[in-house]
């Protein structure tokens, strides 16, 4: 028996709690994007699905050593729009652990971030933190929307989820 989650089952849990996102916000109305939810760049639901999917995107490239896209370069304006980055994320994501060799878990990769830096860590890290970075910024989500009136009908949690 392995320990915790493996990188697939992580990736099903989130493609289907991603798609349930997707469906549910297509039926609201749009003003519920610009629900705010914090300051800066990140001050509405909108600016935080497109800091998810830009992670996901920027690291999944990382990854597989290709260069980080520029944040500035991402259309993030309409729905569709930042589905477009998560679909070509999780593209990326999926060439990776397709081609990903064991030895991956330990290489050291050092890159820049927009807000932090300079920063290094393994591969597996950064792996790992494509998942949970979302998976938190998720429940960020979750909770202003319906602290805003907009519940969503479905429990987000892993356990009930029917991806794994």
């Amino acid at each position: 028996m392995e320990d915790g989650a493996t990188f697939r089952e992580l990736l099903a849990y989130t493609d289907a709690e991603t798609e349930r996102w997707h469906a549910w916000l297509r039926d609201q109305p749009a003003e519920v994007l610009q629900v705010r939810i914090g300051e800066g760049s990140r001050a509405t639901v909108r600016d935080l699905i497109g800091h998810v999917f830009a992670a996901e995107l920027r690291y999944a490239q990382r990854l597989l050593g290709q260069p980080a896209t520029a944040y500035e370069e991402l259309e993030m304006g309409s729905l569709d729009a930042l589905w477009r980055i998560h679909a070509e994320a999780r593209r990326a994501l999926r060439a990776y652990l397709d081609a990903m060799p064991a030895s991956e878990r330990d290489r050291q990769m050092t890159f820049n971030t927009r807000t932090l830096g300079t920063l290094s860590a393994t591969a597996h890290k950064m792996a790992v933190h494509v998942f949970l970075h979302g998976i938190r910024h998720w429940a960020q989500i979750a909770t202003a929307l319906r602290q805003a009136g907009h519940p969503q009908p479905w429990e987000h949690d892993w356990l009930l989820s029917d991806a794994v």
